[in-house]
């Protein structure tokens, strides 16, 4: 049976509408289950000695003082725990050439950033644990530190690793066309440098384990705050020498996650080591303050970069060199390339060009390490392009809504590849900008930034385009040999009462997985929403699956989770047809009911047809098949990637004389395929908005020139509240893709990926009359002064 989406005549159908999350009252009442909030029998706690310096050789380790603490029972330095936990390397195979060292649990010879965990501290309360850990004395022999970027190759910076031979850990270079002559023969070339700032995720939760090894059952059971929970599964059973099959990872309630959760660090793992010594439940929770020098880092990038246009406006090529710097280590399992590898892949993504050259260059530096953060790569590629667009748009006097509809792709001209071979099935660019110019009025936002300009206010309009990755498929890491399943799947029951369970490899972190996942299940099944219960993060439970990241939940998981629950609408039918003695194709499921299909008369309520089958299966037929169980999974397999798309326009002021920018509206327009809940996917859009305005005018992780970090606390480290955010309105395109029968891409990082580009044009708009440019994010009231002559450099 064809299930009609969103159709409004069908009773039962949900994709497409609203319905309330189903986990919200649990949330708002305080009765969420988080790591911190779970108490074990003989339970205790560690806290974590972490390096004062940024590159340092450790020469001498004394903690008899804090051995002597009342609750201290153990204290563990990196050798100790190396003997039971094997180091891991961060690279890919895909990714040639990509290079790190071994990692350990707890540094074992040097400290190489600030914020290196290489002491644990274990006793029987928190407090007693974090008191011990300021006891230990650690004797270290400090070593120059590595801390620009640009100059981490040069002969005479210090190598960190000497074993590895230079600082240098990936370099790719992609080269389509002829770039040069592109470049020699165009109308105009402009260029630019840009620079995105270190930043990280502040998560409401910080990141927090409670690991339990059982050695009488040979079982290790771990409550994680994680996004992939297969993942951490395989990765302790590995680097812990223990069966797969004897990991069970638990992932409860996560209070936001951003990516922060998904990589693997060396104190979550020296938990588990530990508890697989010590034989009992140990629990670790950052705190915030170390959260800011031991969480990942993201977007450190240097950028130079060019566009050639035609006196026409189209562009004819787009070359760029990209630096970034990654901290000491590539993040296992991800690695820390992969971001840079996406600049190259994304740069230019919206447009019909043939010329394009790009180079990432990564290094290591003495710094907190970077890896995959919300948006991985989008915001700084977005940023060249849509900075580059802007920029040649002024010097040919060209509108830049215009030279934007001059170049991008033709909504009828997919399916096509990029200069970058990236290959996009269906996108909307033209059908997006139209729909962005009728929302934000765009005429009238003109006449009133001229009106303002007459009043000496210095408004400005910043339009970016965008395209995002989603739903990726083994091309993203099974390729490179990681353990990081691209596949998920879900288990739908049908319980007697004709309730329904779902059990799904894809996780909840609060942006509502459970209440897509029940529109789906409910859709699939002819239920409604309420009777459908979800249950993720558990892999003992659940289907093997990647988890949340990558935008990959709705259009991955939702697929799974669609096939599981039509599998047992199917076999629901066949035991009721034989019930009714009715043709199973003239039966239908709505709202808990089997009816007949064509008049919608109520033939038999699901929740006998359940009596039926758990407790007087006598009754039924022999042979005739009654599981009301039924498991699915799902992957991609025609294209590597569902790109989405979608276009982003911010409406701002800035005062000349402080610098400071005033967000007085912004708009997204965005395309992520089926919408399944409205109200879902533009909270999640806005959110993504709002990381994306943090990013471009407030945060920045500071290091001075030894690798310390200046602003580790959220007394110095600015992120954005509600006071400073525009009012945003959200408008949406949906170009299903044909991958699946739901027709789900992604929406969790749209709103990240395009904003600081809209923001970084709008600036730019406003300051152009002026004569002045900023490229440095975040466009800090200081920055804007210096571009605009009022303080030295």
């Amino acid at each position: 049976m064809t299930i009609a989406f969103g159709n409004p005549d069908r009773p039962n159908s949900y994709i497409g509408k609203t319905v309330p999350r189903p986990n919200a009252e649990k949330l708002v009442q305080g009765r969420g289950r988080y790591v911190d909030d779970i108490t074990l029998p003989r339970m205790v706690h560690v806290a974590f000695v972490r390096a004062p310096l940024a590159h340092a050789r450790i020469i001498g380790i004394d903690a008899e003082a804090a051995k002597a603490v009342k609750g201290v029972l153990r204290v563990f330095t990196g050798a100790d725990l190396a003997e039971v936990c094997t180091p891991w390397v961060g690279v890919l195979a895909h990714l040639k050439g990509l290079k790190s060292p071994p990692q350990h649990a707890l540094a074992v010879d040097r400290a190489c950033w600030v914020g290196e965990p290489v002491v644990a501290v274990v006793a029987t309360t928190r407090a007693a644990a974090e008191e011990a850990a300021t006891l230990v004395e650690v004797d270290y022999d400090p070593l120059p530190a590595v801390t620009d970027t640009m100059t981490a190759l040069d002969a005479d910076t210090p190598v960190i690793h000497p074993d590895l031979g230079d600082n240098l850990a990936f370099r790719r270079l992609h080269e389509e066309g002829d770039v040069d002559a592109a470049l020699a023969n165009a109308h105009k070339v402009v260029s630019a440098r840009f620079r995105t700032a270190r930043h990280t995720g502040v998560t409401l939760e910080p990141r927090s384990i409670l690991v339990d090894w059982n050695p009488a059952e040979g079982q290790m059971t771990a409550y994680h705050a994680t996004q992939a929970p297969h993942m951490m599964q395989t990765v302790l059973a590995t680097h812990l020498d223990i069966p797969e099959s004897r990991v069970r990872v638990i992932c409860g309630d996560v209070g936001g996650s951003y990516g922060i959760k998904v990589h693997v660090y060396p104190d979550e793992v020296a938990t588990a080591a530990i508890s697989r010594v010590m034989a009992r439940p140990v629990k670790f929770v950052a705190d915030r303050l170390e959260s800011f020098t031991s969480d990942i880092h993201a977007r450190d990038h240097e950028i130079e970069a060019k566009i050639a246009v035609a006196e026409d406006g189209k562009i004819l090529a787009i070359d760029v060199d990209d630096w970034t710097g990654i901290g000491p280590y590539s993040v296992y399992p991800r690695t820390s390339a992969i971001e840079g590898n996406q600049v190259v892949n994304l740069c230019g993504g919206p447009y019909d060009f043939a010329n394009y050259r790009a180079q990432t260059t990564v290094v290591f530096q003495n710094k907190a390490p970077t890896c995959q953060y919300r948006a991985v790569g989008h915001p700084i590629a977005v940023a060249i392009t849509e900075g580059l667009v802007d920029i040649a748009a002024a010097a040919i006097g060209m509108d830049p809504v215009e030279i934007r509809r001059r170049n991008m792709y033709a909504d009828d001209a997919y399916p096509v590849t990029s200069p970058a071979k990236m290959r996009f099935e269906g996108l909307s660019h033209h059908a997006s900008m139209n729909k962005l110019m009728e929302m934000i009025d765009y005429d009238a936002l003109r006449a009133d930034q001229e009106e303002a300009r007459k009043q000496g206010k210095h408004r400005g309009i910043g339009i970016a385009s965008f395209i995002e990755l989603t739903n990726p498929s083994p091309f993203m890491y099974g390729i490179g040999g990681a353990r990081i399943s691209a596949q998920d799947g879900c288990t739908v029951r049908m319980d007697p009462d004709g309730s329904v369970v779902a059990l799904s490899g894809v996780t909840e972190q609060g942006q509502g997985t459970e209440a897509m996942l029940s529109q789906v299940v409910a859709e699939g099944v002819g239920v409604t929403p309420d009777k459908v219960r979800i249950i993720t993060g558990d892999t003992q439970v659940t289907p093997y699956g990647g988890g949340t990241w990558a935008s990959r939940g709705a259009g991955i998981g939702g697929e799974a989770a669609l096939q599981a629950a039509r599998a047992l609408r199917g076999s629901i039918l066949e035991v009721a047809a034989s019930m009714l003695q009715a043709d199973a194709a003239k039966l239908d499921i709505r709202a808990g009911q089997v009816v007949d299909a064509d008049s919608g008369e109520e033939r038999m309520p699901l929740e006998e047809l359940g009596r039926i089958v758990y407790f007087r299966g006598d009754t039924l037929p022999k042979d005739l098949p009654r599981e009301l169980v039924q498991t699915r999974h799902f992957i991609t397999m025609d294209y590597p990637f569902a790109f989405t798309n979608g276009v982003q326009a911010s409406y701002l002021e800035v005062d000349t004389d402080t610098g400071v920018v005033t967000l007085l509206k912004h708009w997204c327009v965005e395309d992520c395929g089926r919408v399944i809940n409205p109200q879902l996917v533009d909270e999640q859009i806005r959110g993504g908005i709002v990381q994306g305005l943090g990013g471009a005018l407030y945060e920045e992780i500071h290091y001075d020139e030894d690798g310390q970090l200046l602003n580790g606390s959220m007394a110095d480290y600015l992120v954005p509240m509600a006071g400073e955010m525009p009012d945003m309105q959200i408008g949406h395109v949906e170009t299903p893709t044909g991958e699946s029968e739901l027709g789900a891409k992604g929406a969790g990082e749209a709103g990240t990926a395009g904003a600081p580009a809209a923001v970084m044009n709008a600036i730019n708009d406003a300051l152009r009359p002026l004569g002045a440019q900023v490229t440095e994010m975040p466009f800090t009231p200081e920055r804007i002064l210096r571009a605009l002559g009022k303080i030295d450099d």
